[in-house]
């Protein structure tokens, strides 16, 4: 991988839907701008955070990736600014449903998608009842900047998934996030523990890793809440911090 400059971003997301790609896609342009080649965008950032509970009418938000309107439009975008988009969605195949990433390459063609694996399940975090786990295997596509591998937001917590990416030959690792508060332990504080285990990947396996969080605190109907504390990073290939965002700040990052 020759030297490239990569972006990060966070934001609040609404159930105006709308606005939720419009923000993303203004984000976008404003790294280019920036000189960004890579721009990652947070976990399913098309809604706000509609696992914090169970509720079967969310299902609807699944689509097929074929004609996805989200992708067609990130996809035009990134052959508009010639930036690599990784591209979170919830995704509908056949009577499955997966939590899923797009590898939408500078000239707009979709590389690939990647289905998330490691699917949790708890207070806030109800996953299980929406996605599958994913079927694809960890992967990295041959993009036009290097070889680009990607986990989506609990895949960030085992070593084994960034080493089975590095060993397919990645030169970057992408986590695309939605993590915050407990719910039940209201007290405790996640996100020193989860940034380090992601710059841990970033030393052991020698590959730069960049991490992209919401931010915003989103109730669910029955009053369910959960703070998202955002922190967006980049980490160089020793887990060094090349930049940070803020806990709740709409902020964009780029190094």
């Amino acid at each position: 991988m020759v030297l490239l400059t990569v972006a990060t971003t966070q934001f609040a997301c609404t159930w105006d839907l709308p606005a939720n790609a419009d923000r993303a896609e203004a984000l976008v342009r404003r790294a280019a701008g920036q000189g960004a080649q890579v721009v990652l965008i947070q976990e399913l950032f098309a809604t706000p955070y509609f696992c914090v509970t169970e509720r079967a009418e969310y299902l609807a938000f699944a689509q097929p990736l074929q004609d996805h309107p989200l992708l067609a439009r990130f996809a035009a975008l990134a052959r508009e600014l010639a930036v690599v988009l990784p591209v979170s969605f919830f995704e509908r195949a056949g009577q499955a449903h997966f939590n899923s990433v797009a590898m939408i390459d500078a000239d707009g063609r979709i590389l690939g998608i990647y289905r998330k694996t490691h699917i949790p399940q708890g207070p806030g975090y109800q996953e299980k009842y929406y996605f599958s786990p994913g079927d694809t295997g960890f992967r990295v596509w041959d993009t036009t900047v290097g070889r680009i591998g990607v986990g989506i937001c609990w895949d960030q917590w085992f070593p084994e998934a960034a080493r089975a990416m590095a060993l397919k030959g990645a030169e970057l690792l992408l986590y695309p996030t939605a993590i915050g508060s407990e719910p039940l332990a209201p007290d405790y504080d996640s996100q020193p523990h989860w940034q380090m285990v992601m710059r841990g990947h970033a030393a052991a396996n020698i590959l730069p890793v960049v991490a992209a969080n919401r931010i915003g605190t989103e109730v669910a109907p029955e009053g369910t809440a959960v703070t998202f504390y955002g922190s967006s990073f980049i980490a160089d290939h020793t887990g060094q911090l090349l930049a940070q965002a803020s806990r709740d700040r709409e902020e964009l990052l780029t190094a």
